[in-house]
Parts: structure tokens; C-alpha cells; sequence
């Protein structure tokens, strides 16, 4: 049954292709909406970007005929801009008519109550949107097209149990999958936790690449002095540090180690390798609680503090590895001397020469970074379609890591949620292709007291 799908302003910031998503139902757009993307269209970051994203698709649907009388979609629906039906008799007392918010509730209504033979929906991802919409006999639905919708996000690894001889053999050329009995489907780059049923005192990590399950290749090595701690960081090192995956997620809760395990295989792989020629890191700028403001200074100096997970890495990394360099006195403790110089400077050195970049979103569109390490930090704050635009940038002989909290506690950008964040969509989207390979990370290790604040707060 055709339905006709009223889509909010934030519906169309989240997705602006999403007006060919509704398959052969009727797509209207209320006027007040393109009003207010036209406001948004100069706002920096990716709200603006994404409001001229969506003028350039309606500008094409242009083409196709006049936007007020509608216009047919490739997949069969329709798409118009309406200009009517704007009475606001429909709207209690008390409430303010000059909203553009009950403006487009009041179009929704009168829609509904002229077209009573269709479903008449308005699509918003304004929790308080919805609500209202329900008080006033509306029926809201938030945009799923790019949700999740699977009970449970991908993990990347599981825990099984094979007789002994089984496991010898993933040491001796590789176990066909086919030999672990799987019911469930495994996804190329999947690891394996095995514990033996003959023996208990025999387990192995070991991953699946696709046709075998086969050991861990980089299970004793280190990164610029880091050596991983628990199961889940070494799955997401091997991942990190294996250069035949050019595409890594690693998820986690804060202090997890995402940030600095990507940031010392970087160093290594580029500093101390060279298998890569550049470091690029890229952060969206979406504040947690109040932003302050422009700020003055070059783009690096703007972007100076929105890196701050980065520079905290480097920093950690540094001390440590002068920490083993150094002798410890007979007291057993470290005592530091005075660095040679700071993590900016070590920055600075490195950005000089075209090593080291720090970027935001703003700066991406029309770049192709080949040969180079690229760490997308936050992810969970980019919408499915600033995934996909970060992901196209990829050139050759370059790898790319996600790494974010995908949970709501986490997300500071109203457009997305847990299940629709372009992170958890990339995860899903990508975890069939040998390609690309994903960890999610349990354990905090910053502090005893992050892992409690982490946990009980």
C-alpha cells in the first residue's frame, strides 16, 4: 500500500540521498524544511556540507520535471516540495504557531486529514518531534534505512572448543572451517578464541582469513615500543599491523587502548617501517557539551584542540618507550629526567616534513590519500554518508582505521544514534569482504580508577 512519508530537516542533514530511500511511496518535503536547509547551507562542518549535499540531489530532481507537482523516482515512488495545507486550526492552544517544527506538524496533519485513505508519516530523528507528532494523532517514525538492525553488533571474534588434535593442525598449514562445525556464519578476518575439549590446559587465538583458520602472525611482536595486554588488543594488533587488511574498525569503551595501539602501529609502520609514507589523522569536530566557539589560528591551530586523544598517545608512547631506555634506580621506581623535547615539537617535526597530518572532515572532500596510514578517530560521531565519503578517499597502498565508543553515552551528534551511526554501519557493511576486519574492545586498561568510572558510572 502506497504511503506518503513527510521527512523532517534533520532526516535530510542525516542522509541527503535519503529521498530515494522510501522504494514506491509518495516522499514529501514541506517547504518550511527547504527554508531551513537553505540557512544551513553556509553552517561549517558537516551539517552545512551536508544541507548543500542535499540542494545539489534536489537541484538534479529538478530536472526530471516541477519539484511543486512532484516528480517520479527511478524506484517507482514520487518526491514533491509542498507549499500548502499550512492551516494551523489543527494546532492546540498554547503552543507556538511560528515554530518551523509545528509548522511542518500542522502541513503532517492536514495532509493526514485530506488524504484519509493513505498512511500519512513523518520521518524525523527529533525524539521530541515524535512525541509531539504522537499528541497530536501523528504517526512517527525515525529514518531506519541506514540503522542497524541486527540484536547484537558484530564482536569480530567468538569463543569455541576443538579436540587438541584440531588445534595442532591450525599450526601446521591451517584448519578448514569446515572442521570447526560452525552453525553461524563466519566473516573473513573473524577470530577465533579455541579451547581444547581433550586438554585444558590447551587454548589458541587464531583467525579466519578467509578459507583457513590459521595463527596469529604478530602475536610476540610490538609497535613503537607497545606490546598489547589483553585477548581483544592482540586480535586488534594483528589486524593493525597485517598490511594484506587495508580497512580496520576497532570499537571500545574510553580507555580501551583503540587511540594509542592505532597511533604505535602508525609510528611504526611509518616512522620506523616506512611501509607507509604518511600519518594522517582525522577527527570530526562535534563538541562534547558546550561549544566554545570559533577559533583563531591556522587550520592546525584550530584543529590543535579537537587532537588531543592523538597527542595524548604520542605522549604515552614516548614516555614509555624513554622509560625502557633509561636506567631504573635501586628504588625500583622510574624516576623521569627531562624529555629532549615535547610530543608538539615531535609533531611539529614530523608535519614539517609532510608525515604527520591532522585533519577534519571539512578538509576531505576531493582528496585521494595514497600510501598512507589514516586513523579516523571518533567515528561514531559521522553519519553513514560521511563514512562512505571517508571511506572513497582510500588511493593505493593506504590503510584506514575507525576507531570509536559506538554507544549513546558517546555520541555528542544529535543526527545519529547507537544503531545509526556510520560507524557501527561501516562495521556491518563491511564485515563480509576479506578486505576489511573489525575487534571490539572490552577491557579498560587506562586506570583502575577510568576502568571503575567506565563501568559503575
Amino acid at each position: 500500500m502506497v504511503k506518503n512519508y513527510i521527512l523532517d530537516t534533520n532526516v535530510i542533514i542525516h542522509d541527503p540521498t535519503c529521498f530515494y530511500k522510501f522504494e514506491d511511496n509518495n516522499v514529501i518535503i514541506p517547504i518550511v524544511a527547504i527554508e531551513e536547509l537553505d540557512n544551513l547551507k553556509h553552517r561549517e562542518g558537516m551539517v552545512g556540507y551536508h544541507a548543500r549535499l542535499a540542494a545539489r540531489e534536489l537541484n538534479q530532481l529538478r530536472q526530471l520535471g516541477n519539484l511543486e507537482k512532484g516528480v517520479v523516482l527511478e524506484n517507482g515512488g514520487t518526491l514533491r516540495i509542498e507549499l500548502n495545507h499550512m492551516d494551523m486550526s489543527c494546532i492546540p492552544e498554547g503552543i507556538d504557531i511560528h515554530r518551523n517544527d509545528t509548522r511542518i506538524l500542522a502541513m503532517t496533519k492536514n495532509l493526514q486529514q485530506e488524504y484519509r485513505d493513505i498512511p500519512t508519516i513523518l520521518v524525523t530523528k527529533d525524539v521530541y518531534m515524535a512525541i509531539k507528532a504522537d499528541s497530536f494523532g501523528i504517526e512517527a517514525q525515525d529514518y531506519i534505512n541506514d540503522k542497524i538492525t541486527t540484536e547484537q553488533v558484530y564482536t569480530g571474534y567468538r569463543q569455541i572448543a576443538l579436540p587438541s588434535d584440531k588445534i595442532n593442525q591450525i599450526f601446521k598449514g591451517g584448519l578448514p572451517i569446515e572442521a570447526c562445525g560452525l552453525e553461524d556464519t563466519i566473516y573473513p578476518n573473524e577470530f577465533l578464541h579455541i579451547t581444547s575439549t581433550t586438554d585444558d590446559n590447551h587454548e589458541v587465538l587464531a583467525r579466519f582469513d578467509g578459507s583457513l583458520v590459521v595463527p596469529l602472525k604478530y602475536l610476540r611482536h610490538n609497535a613503537w615500543g607497545l606490546t598489547p595486554i589483553n585477548r581483544e588488543q592482540k586480535m586488534a594488533f594483528e589486524l593493525l599491523m597485517d598490511s594484506s587488511i587495508p580497512f580496520v574498525t576497532i570499537t571500545g569503551g574510553a580507555g580501551s587502548g583503540k587511540t594509542i595501539l592505532a597511533t604505535a602501529v602508525a609510528l611504526e609502520k611509518v616512522i620506523e617501517q616506512g611501509e607507509f609514507n604518511k600519518i594522517v589523522f582525522v577527527r570530526p569536530t562535534i563538541a562534547a557539551g558546550n561549544d566554545i566557539g570559533y577559533l583563531p589560528g591556522t587550520e592546525e591551530e584550530k584543529l590543535r584542540p579537537w587532537m588531543g586523544s592523538f597527542y595524548d598517545a604520542i605522549e604515552n608512547l614516548m614516555n614509555s618507550r624513554r622509560a625502557s631506555r633509561e636506567e631504573t634506580p635501586k628504588s625500583g621506581k622510574y624516576q623521569p629526567g627531562k624529555p629532549d623535547f615535547t610530543v608538539d615539537n615531535f609533531i611539529e617535526t614530523y608535519r614539517q616534513k609532510g608525515i604527520i597530518e591532522t585533519k577534519t572532515f571539512t578538509y576531505m572532500r576531493g582528496r585521494t590519500l595514497s600510501n598512507a596510514f589514516v586513523i579516523v578517530d571518533e567515528a561514531q560521531e559521522l553519519t553513514p554518508h560521511l563514512a562512505k565519503l571517508m571511506l572513497t578517499r582510500a588511493g593505493f597502498g593506504s590503510k584506514f582505521v575507525f576507531i570509536g565508543d559506538p554507544t549513546d553515552n558517546q555520541i555528542d551528534n544529535v543526527l545519529v544514534d547507537a544503531r545509526s551511526n556510520g560507524l557501527v554501519y561501516t562495521v556491518e557493511k563491511m564485515k563480509p569482504f576479506n578486505l576489511s576486519g573489525h575487534v571490539s574492545l572490552k577491557h579498560v586498561e587506562r586506570s583502575p580508577l577510568a576502568s571503575l568510572a567506565e563501568r559503575y558510572m
